[in-house]
């Protein structure tokens, strides 16, 4: 990423992450400030020892994951990886369209207080209930297109899921690159991050999950949207409107350029 900055002659950027790319951007705001104006995360806070078990596990709603059924609660699926890395990588691959349809889902407010859907992974011998492949779902048009759905099967049968399902993999090393952070992982620029509400694994309106993220960012923004983890498909305005806002009101010199 830095490399993509230096490709485009700017000095800084406003980085902004979603899922896997939140620990990107957060990375990079911890490791290269001087190249940050900011930087904004949806659904994944800031972990400043590094998103990985070890430190998301202590942050678990015990309550609704008791750990004698949950002992990763919600994280379970990360476990799985771990533990069954090709049989996940198989099953995703036996059909990717119907993965990429079977994942891709809005948020519920009604399934919100039940356990969420990563969580059973462990218990069901894999994803899609241990059969090894995903079914036939119907496609959620909140948040997929018919060319996005096509976009995203055509790339996954061309290249696999080795690489994506390898992010799971890498949580040794991730804890590493963190120790090595600058200002002991303080963030002073702006800041924003945006809760999904009904967002059940990445659910930081009801757990523990976003307390180091408010410890450790000296100029943080939140706010709260009414969507699953697949914000900014699910509600692109509202997505759009709240980064605007930030950029305004925290970045009025980078936004006027």
């Amino acid at each position: 990423m830095i490399e993509l900055l230096d490709s485009l002659g700017r000095e800084k950027a406003v980085w902004v992450g979603h899922d896997w790319g939140s620990p990107v951007v957060w990375d990079i705001a911890s490791h290269h400030p001087d190249r940050c104006h900011g930087v904004a995360s949806l659904c994944v806070p800031y972990l400043p020892k590094g998103f990985a078990p070890e430190n998301f596990l202590p942050l678990v709603d015990r309550a609704l994951y008791p750990e004698n059924a949950f002992p990763a609660g919600q994280w379970e699926y990360f476990l799985f990886y771990q533990e069954k890395f090709a049989a996940v990588c198989t099953a995703f691959e036996a059909n990717p369209r119907n993965t990429v349809k079977a994942l891709f889902r809005k948020g519920d407010p009604a399934a919100r207080g039940q356990p969420a859907r990563g969580a059973l992974i462990r218990k069901q011998g894999g994803w899609f209930g241990g059969v090894g492949r995903a079914p036939d779902v119907p496609m959620d048009s909140d948040v997929l297109t018919e060319v996005d759905l096509a976009t995203y099967a055509a790339a996954l049968e061309r290249n696999g899921f080795f690489g994506p399902g390898s992010w799971y993999m890498n949580h040794d090393r991730n804890v590493a690159y963190s120790a090595r952070a600058v200002n002991g992982g303080r963030l002073n620029m702006p800041v924003l991050f945006l809760h999904a509400a009904n967002d059940l694994t990445c659910d930081t309106t009801g757990s523990r999950l976003a307390e180091p993220m408010r410890e450790y960012c000296a100029n943080l923004t939140e706010v709260v949207i009414q969507s699953g983890h697949l914000m900014a498909q699910e509600c692109p305005v509202a997505v759009n409107a709240a980064l605007a806002k930030w950029l305004v009101v925290k970045l009025p010199g980078v936004w006027a350029s």
